[in-house]
């Protein structure tokens, strides 16, 4: 039997806190138990914050926690040609279209929309709004562009009726075999006007490329999952089982965020803390 292969997978645009240790550990810790292996992945892809200093940072945290990892590390950055030939077939198969739509232009639809309805626009399960253009949004090749997925022509595809296999918990208790539910997000991203990808798409080309078996992240990322499950239905990629795990809270509620200089694990360090510390701050 094939050992099985998680993944740690943090982006280097600010310091590890105590939520990406959790995540990392019961990654390790899984990995362990089942006697499978352990790869770790650098999700650059955003070139404009990513910083060389960030990802040094994650080997240290890492290593201090006692987290061992396979080499070599996948940097995404290095592999553009990969998600761009994902995006092709999914150009080939009609299912994408270009969107020059500014966050200005977004914006100031949904507001005209909403004040013509008087009813609020769509959100997504995070609570962004929904893409209010459609396939009209279109441009001539030679125009800067983003690409979108067409969730109505991507579902008529391949039918409504599909899954994934939770062995964790989502936000309102769901587990088991959990009913995808991509048509929630809408029109999603695929690929962005300065990098020919977006989280979506680069992480079940990689998560397939590198046999990554299962998946272990934070609930927050629940219900993405309905999106990955259809890219990757739709490119014929196999389905990891997904293990969706708690978040650590800050003390208003709000979940662990590098944007707002959360106390990263270089700081408890630096102020006396031990992996110890760090194993029971999270919980484990």
């Amino acid at each position: 039997m094939t050992a099985p292969v998680f993944r740690f997978a943090p982006s280097p645009n600010g310091r590890l806190h105590l939520g990406h240790a959790l995540s990392a550990l019961k990654n390790f810790e899984m990995a362990r138990e089942t006697g499978g292996r352990l790869l770790l992945r650098i999700e650059d892809i955003d070139l404009g914050r990513a910083r060389p200093e960030f990802e040094q940072a994650i080997y240290e945290d890492l290593d201090w926690l006692g987290i061992t990892w396979e080499e070599p590390v996948r940097r995404q950055s290095e592999h553009f040609s990969d998600y761009e030939a994902a995006l092709d077939r999914l150009k080939v198969a009609g299912l994408v279209y270009r969107s020059t739509a500014t966050r200005k232009e977004v914006a100031d639809e949904i507001a005209a929309r909403e004040a013509g309805t008087g009813k609020a626009w769509p959100r997504d399960p995070d609570g962004a709004p929904l893409y209010p253009f459609g396939s009209s949004d279109s441009s001539a090749d030679d125009v800067p562009s983003a690409w979108r997925l067409d969730m109505r022509a991507a579902i008529d595809r391949i039918g409504q009726d599909f899954s994934w296999t939770e062995t964790g918990e989502g936000p309102h208790g769901e587990t088991g075999e959990v009913t995808a539910k991509p048509d929630a997000w809408g029109d999603v991203l695929v690929a962005r006007k300065d990098v020919p990808t977006s989280y979506h798409l680069s992480v079940v080309v990689d998560d397939a490329l590198e046999g990554v078996t299962h998946v272990v992240r934070g609930r927050d990322l629940f219900w993405s999952t309905s999106v990955h499950r259809l890219l990757q239905t739709l490119l014929g990629l196999p389905a990891p089982v997904y293990h969706h795990h708690r978040l650590i809270l800050d003390e208003d509620g709000r979940k662990l965020s590098k944007s707002r200089r959360d106390t990263s694990l270089s700081e408890l360090r630096a102020a006396g803390a031990t992996p110890a510390d760090i194993r029971r701050l999270v919980g484990l």
